[in-house]
């Protein structure tokens, strides 16, 4: 029997890299997966390779929307009739518009990056509440923790900052939910991955850079997805019972907060 056996779990973005990774492994420690994705024509082909390593459904989430962050919620539990463990994974990365520093912009990929996973949590966690256990893990980023690698030049604007922002908002969510749901033995804890080899990254990272990235952290190694699955699965579990509002970085080494 897996770690997870029987748990339900929500995995948001599921549809490629990390949350696909997540996705499987949950499925291979035994647990029940719904791929919370926004995006059908990513969803088919996750679902796609999926099939054959587990019970795992799709459910169409935009968790930057209440109404369908509640309906995934509800879905998962009518086809389930439960739901164990929810991973706030997705976040606009992708498409992520760096050198834009206008004030629409940072509210929009707020609300897709921070609100979207308090949605997802205010969604999910009522059931978890009821049953007294539960798991949210949310996703930071390595990059909440850069802010001395800002770029260099002459002055213009205040940047906005605007992943790093809002990963480092996921970070602060993380603890006060955790405080909050503790006492129902709902435990929130974080990941914060760092550089992944994703189709993300490659879309985003120049080519010359990729091979420098290694040399960023202590141990000298890319990220893959599979990487972060295992903390993941750390958390889900039930060697974590005790362990809630942590964030950890998986990154070989490249961030090491105190």
């Amino acid at each position: 029997m897996g770690r997870l056996q029987d748990k339900v779990a929500i995995v948001t973005g599921a549809g490629q890299g990390i949350g696909l990774a997540y996705a499987e492994r949950f499925l291979a420690e035994g647990a029940k997966v719904v791929v919370a994705e926004i995006n059908e024509e990513r969803a088919a082909s996750a679902m796609a390779r999926l099939e054959g390593q587990g019970d795992a459904i799709f459910v169409s989430t935009d968790i930057a929307d209440e109404n369908s962050a509640k309906a995934c919620a509800a879905a998962t539990i009518a086809h389930y009739g439960s739901l164990d463990i929810l991973v706030n994974n997705a976040a606009l990365y992708y498409d992520i518009q760096n050198e834009r520093n206008d004030y629409e912009y940072l509210q929009k990929v707020f609300q897709v990056n921070l609100h979207g996973a308090w949605l997802m949590a205010r969604a999910c966690a009522p059931a978890m509440v009821e049953q007294r256990w539960g798991r949210i893990i949310n996703q930071s980023s390595g990059a909440a923790y850069m802010y001395n690698l800002m770029p260099m030049g002459d002055f213009h604007e205040v940047g906005a900052f605007t992943y790093s922002q809002t990963k480092w908002g996921v970070i602060g969510l993380t603890k006060f939910l955790a405080s909050q749901l503790g006492q129902y033995n709902v435990t929130v804890n974080c990941i914060a991955p760092g550089v992944t080899m994703t189709e993300a990254t490659r879309k985003i990272v120049p080519e010359e850079f990729i091979g420098m990235i290694p040399m960023m952290s202590a141990m000298k190694q890319t990220l893959e997805p599979e990487d972060l699955a295992g903390a993941a699965v750390f958390f889900a579990s039930d060697d974590a019972k005790l362990v809630t509002g942590q964030t950890l970085c998986v990154d070989g080494g490249a961030c090491m907060p105190a």
